[in-house]
């Protein structure tokens, strides 16, 4: 999404030469994308994984808990599936 919002933004600003419009346009663009744009995507993908019913808010305890559970698991399942790339990476982190 961000990538066709920065897309949209830089030919509204080639526009913008010939009428100074487009360039308040891009701004617009620019502003409401960064006030609502980012915000609500995250939101929503962040409240559906929640998955107990206590309603909890994102920055709650139980949120960090799932985050920090769900990143353990990606984890484990990388060190399972690259052996060889996840001992390198131990032996580069020692010395």
């Amino acid at each position: 999404m961000g990538t066709i919002v920065l897309s949209g933004t830089v030919v509204l600003v080639v526009l913008g030469f010939g009428n100074h419009t487009w360039w308040l346009v891009a701004v617009a663009l620019l502003f409401v994308y960064t006030q609502y744009g980012r915000g609500g995507a995250s939101a929503s993908s962040s409240g559906g994984s929640s998955g107990g019913s206590s309603g909890a808010a994102p920055g709650s305890y139980r949120a960090y808990r799932d985050r920090r559970d769900k990143q353990a698991r990606w984890d484990r399942r990388y060190h399972r599936e690259h052996p060889l790339e996840s001992r390198r990476q131990a032996r580069e982190r020692k010395g």
